[in-house]
């Protein structure tokens, strides 16, 4: 760590330290540490998460699945249509603290939509949807196929 003044190159000209400089490159350094330990929520620029989504074809279903921490379900809004997924949710904290000769009042609101191909036909009817532990888990039954017609030879 340099302190004070430092010097540039050959120039005789001499700039003064940037003591946040070090706290900048600490902060991008952590930010990047939780990219690579918490790849299930990417935080794309203040308070926006963009969670990645898991989608599951099976036999009679789809499955989607996401992490969604620290968020209630009563803020989770799940809608579908025309072979799409959408979960979306706007969820806000505050948090009081009073101590002797201190008080703090803090505000956190955080929001996200995100909607994702489906890999087959599917219907509202029968789906569930579950928000366990900050993973939520929506299985939705895949559609019916109308029987086809058999054509009679002669």
């Amino acid at each position: 760590m340099k302190r004070g003044l430092m010097r540039r190159g050959n120039s005789p000209s001499v700039s003064r330290w940037d003591p946040f400089d070090e706290i900048k490159q600490t902060q991008d350094y952590l930010n990047d540490l939780f990219r690579e330990f918490l790849p299930s929520v990417q935080w794309k620029g203040g308070e926006t998460m963009s969670p990645l989504v898991d989608v599951q074809e099976k036999d009679e279903s789809v499955v989607v699945t996401t992490d969604l921490p620290g968020v209630n379900k009563e803020d989770v809004d799940i809608r579908v249509s025309e072979g799409m997924i959408e979960i979306s949710a706007a969820c806000k904290k505050e948090e009081e603290k009073e101590e002797e000769g201190y008080f703090q009042k803090e505000r956190r609101y955080s929001s996200f939509s995100r909607a994702v191909s489906l890999p087959a036909s599917v219907t509202e009817e029968g789906a569930t949807a579950k928000l366990e532990e900050g993973v939520l888990t929506v299985t939705l039954p895949k559609t019916k196929e109308a029987e086809k017609p058999k054509v009679p030879i002669e």
